[in-house]
């Protein structure tokens, strides 16, 4: 099953100084902490915070060319998580009919918000039972106080993230 996302913040992680897109269920408590690349959350930064840059940056450049190719970022999904490591794919509605293309949820984030297109989260990836435990995310010890530390956060603390 599908559940409409919406971005809640992004973050630096305080355990592992990596950037975090917390997505949170609109209406709900459900989150989705989803550790990131410092380059991807300078993208989807700029673009939450209406940052026009001289030039298109990548993400802009592909929405430009699905646009030009007649075709629309109908949605994004992150459909699993594998080994630690979140997997999505972009819905591109095209004159030949629906295309998916395999995509790091980052990315599809990125492009999401640029196109204006929804973002959803498979219900088995949020009730996973624990989130990545890789160098780039936290250890699985500090798992739950993680988990309690998202849920305490304030608007004003996700608006800290800088780049």
């Amino acid at each position: 099953m599908l559940v409409e996302m919406t971005i809640r913040g992004l973050m630096i992680d305080p355990i592992t100084s990596m950037p975090i897109v917390v997505l949170r269920e609109p209406g709900g408590d459900r989150m989705l902490p989803i550790w990131v690349g410092v380059f991807e959350a300078n993208a989807i930064a700029l673009q939450i915070e209406n940052v026009q840059t001289p030039r298109p940056m990548t993400h802009d450049l592909l929405r430009s060319v699905i646009e030009n190719l007649r075709g629309a970022v109908a949605r994004v999904v992150v459909c699993d998580l594998r080994e630690n490591t979140f997997y999505a794919s972009i819905h591109l509605d095209t004159p030949a009919g629906r295309v998916l293309v395999d995509s790091r949820p980052s990315d599809a984030i990125a492009l999401a918000l640029r196109a204006g297109a929804p973002i959803f989260v498979e219900d088995h990836v949020i009730e996973a039972p624990e989130v990545p435990t890789e160098e780039s995310s936290p250890r699985s010890a500090d798992v739950e106080r993680l988990q309690r530390w998202l849920e305490g956060l304030s608007d004003e603390d996700l608006g800290k993230y800088k780049m």
